[in-house]
């Protein structure tokens, strides 16, 4: 999974993280302490574990890291019928007619999670996050990885990360972590339902 990819002025590639790029990543900074010392200290750890897998946005010019993030299997489940019904009701606009019925009746939803994106404070409100998120959108939702009908993420509890993913398009799994350090956020992904391969 690798992709060249134009925001302003600056060309980036994404691919995953190696070890030769140990030297960058501990020099790396998001301006966020608690995402920074996981960089520094855990991301090859937990990505040689299976975990998570790490990748890294590069610009092009200097092969300087721009940005971080890890991508980990995951899943939306809902517990309560309420939520669940909330849930499928802001889903459907993004379900075929035929999947429906099916979407319903399902008791979890397989999601690719984003955790751990941090894009360097010097390079930030450039389109980054954003082009990183159209990366993720569109791998998983053109190539038949594996089932996957959502993007999650663990969004930093603040009012700039909460508007950048809600500003993307996610939305609230529940109100309930309003109040806690990170908050649940989703993304349908769009055309998971009317793939050409599945017909």
């Amino acid at each position: 999974m690798a992709e060249k990819t134009q925001f302003s002025d600056i060309d980036i590639s994404i691919n995953k993280l190696l070890r030769e790029d140990l030297k960058q990543v501990l020099s790396f900074s998001c301006g966020c302490e608690e995402l920074d010392k996981f960089f520094h200290e855990e991301i090859y750890l937990c990505s040689k574990h299976h975990h998570v897998s790490a990748y890294c946005a590069k610009s092009v010019h200097n092969n300087e890291i721009v940005a971080i993030f890890t991508l980990a299997n995951d899943s939306v489940v809902i517990d309560n019928i309420e939520d669940k019904e909330e849930f499928v009701l802001e889903s459907k606009s993004k379900i075929s007619d035929e999947y429906i019925s099916t979407f319903e009746r399902q008791t979890s939803f397989p999601a690719i999670n984003i955790g751990h994106l941090g894009v360097h404070k010097d390079m930030q409100s450039k389109g980054i996050g954003e082009q990183i998120l159209d990366f993720v959108l569109y791998t998983f939702s053109n190539y038949n990885i594996s089932g996957c009908q959502f993007i999650t993420v663990d969004s930093l509890n603040n009012s700039r990360t909460n508007k950048f993913y809600a500003k993307n398009g996610f939305l609230n799994q529940t109100d309930s972590d309003k109040h806690s350090s990170t908050r649940r956020m989703y993304l349908p992904i769009q055309l998971f339902a009317s793939q050409e391969e599945t017909e």
